[in-house]
């Protein structure tokens, strides 16, 4: 994903912190459908997110680890789809940072999209490609204080 950026409109990055915020101290996970370099579609550099599906995290250690209900990711797949849109990135968060994947995040990451993570107690937004590790430029659109 060399070059690849996400557009995140401030709405949905505030969406993102809530339910990071939320959530804390456990890790939140969710996904963002959209537009553009999607899952299912690599020829784009620009991944555009347009809507925020907040999922449960049904990992055995929440405060540690993430993992999607796959239930409920499933139903967010298919929402997208109904709604003309596609996976672009997935998201979660470490409540005590730091924004950057950790050797389970590397071990377990499954779709070609960018990852982001929330860093909770710094308030910072990282992205990456997984599990190469490789950054991501996550480009938040109408506000000036975000990540």
């Amino acid at each position: 994903m060399r070059g690849v950026s996400l557009i995140l409109p401030a709405v949905l990055a505030d969406a993102l912190w809530a339910h990071a915020v939320r959530e804390s101290p456990r890790e939140c996970v969710g996904a963002l459908g959209g537009t553009g370099r999607t899952a299912e579609n690599w020829n784009e550099e620009e991944a555009r997110a347009v809507a925020l599906y907040p999922l449960p995290n049904v990992a055995a250690r929440p405060v540690s680890d993430y993992l999607a209900d796959p239930i409920h990711l499933l139903w967010a797949l298919k929402a997208m789809r109904t709604d003309g849109l596609a996976l672009v990135a997935l998201y979660h968060s470490h409540p005590h940072g730091p924004a950057r994947p950790s050797p389970t995040d590397l071990r377990l990451a499954a779709y070609p999209v960018p990852y982001v993570i929330a860093d909770v107690q710094r308030r910072v937004l990282r992205a990456y490609s997984l599990p190469q590790g490789t950054a991501v430029q996550v480009i938040v659109e109408g506000a000036e204080e975000h990540s």
